[in-house]
C-alpha cells in the first residue's frame, strides 16, 4: 500500500456503510479522501471522529447525488483543482428499493435504483478514468511520458498507476430467492448484473487505450449496513449471518495492494453460513 500513500481517492457512497469504512480505511493507509455523499454532514461527522489532526486534513467532504452528473463532473473537478486528481475510485454508492418490479406505479423508485447504481456509477468512472489517463508520473525525462507500450512491455509507460473498484453485489452473480413472504428485490439485482458486465467492458477500453488503470469488483453477500429495507433488516439480523462493513474494506485494501500487473477481476465474500 505504500505506493499509493498521499494519493487521491474518491468515495462514492461515504456518508454510511460500506463506503464510509472504506473511505475511514483509505485515510488509515495514507491517501487523500474525497467522501461524495449527499449526506455531507455524516463524512464530515466521520472525519471529526478520526482519532489525528493529520487524518482529519485527509477526509474532504463533498455533498454529491451522484444521479446528477452536473453534480459529479463538478465534484471530480474539485478534486483536480485542489488535489491535483484522482488515483483510485471506489464506486460504491447504491440503493434498493421497497417495490416490486411489477407493481403498479412504480416508476419513481424503480428509476431511482438504475440513475443510482448504474448511471451514477457510470458518471463516477468516466470522470476518474478521464482524470487517471492524463496524470504523468513526476520526473521522467519529457520523452519517456505518454501513452503507449514501453520498452520493457508495461501498458502506459510513463502514466501514473490508477484503479477503479466497484462495490457489487453476489446479487449480481445469482438472484436470490428471497420467498414469498419477504419483499422482492425487484430491479436492484438487474443493476447488479449490469454492474458485473460494465467492469469487464471498463476493462477492455482501458487497456484500448494502453493505461495503467485497473479496474475490479467486490461482490459481497448480505452487508448488515441501512441499504436493506427496512422488511429486510429484523428477518435477516435474526437469522442469517452478516458481514461487517470493513469487511468489505479490507478486501478493497487487498485490491489495491496488488501488485500493478495483477488484474483482480472480482472478489467474493459471503459471510461464513449464508444461506444464498
Amino acid at each position: 500500500m505504500e505506493r499509493w500513500r498521499n494519493k487521491v481517492a474518491i468515495v462514492s457512497g461515504a456518508s454510511s456503510g460500506i463506503g464510509a469504512a472504506c473511505a475511514r480505511s483509505l485515510v488509515l493507509a495514507g491517501l487523500q479522501v474525497v467522501g461524495l455523499a449527499r449526506r455531507q454532514q455524516r463524512v464530515e461527522q466521520l472525519r471529526d471522529e478520526l482519532q489525528t489532526a493529520e487524518q482529519r486534513q485527509r477526509l474532504h467532504a463533498l455533498r454529491c447525488d451522484i444521479r446528477q452528473e452536473t453534480e459529479v463532473v463538478e465534484a471530480f473537478r474539485w478534486a483536480r483543482d485542489q488535489l491535483g486528481g484522482v488515483h483510485v475510485l471506489v464506486s460504491n454508492a447504491g440503493v434498493m428499493a421497497t417495490t416490486e418490479l411489477s407493481g403498479a406505479a412504480n416508476t419513481s423508485a424503480i428509476r431511482e435504483t438504475i440513475e443510482t447504481n448504474i448511471m451514477g456509477g457510470v458518471y463516477c468512472v468516466r470522470e476518474a478514468f478521464q482524470t487517471m489517463k492524463q496524470q504523468r508520473v513526476e520526473g521522467l525525462p519529457e520523452g519517456e511520458q505518454g501513452e503507449g507500450v514501453g520498452a520493457a512491455g508495461e501498458l502506459g509507460c510513463g502514466m501514473q498507476e490508477g484503479h477503479v473498484i466497484i462495490i457489487n453485489s453476489v446479487a449480481g452473480q445469482q438472484v436470490p430467492n428471497l420467498g414469498p413472504q419477504l419483499p422482492s428485490l425487484n430491479i436492484y439485482p438487474a443493476t447488479k448484473f449490469a454492474l458485473r458486465a460494465m467492469q469487464e467492458i471498463y476493462r477492455q477500453e482501458f487497456q484500448r487505450h494502453k493505461t495503467r488503470v485497473r479496474v475490479s469488483t467486490i461482490s459481497p453477500g448480505i452487508v448488515d449496513t441501512d441499504i436493506l429495507p427496512a422488511q429486510l433488516q429484523g428477518v435477516i439480523k435474526e437469522h442469517m449471518p452478516m458481514l461487517s462493513s470493513m469487511d468489505v474494506a479490507d478486501a478493497m485494501l487487498w485490491i489495491l495492494s496488488t501488485p500493478p500487473n495483477v488484474q483482480v477481476q472480482n472478489i467474493t465474500i459471503k459471510p461464513q453460513g449464508e444461506k444464498f
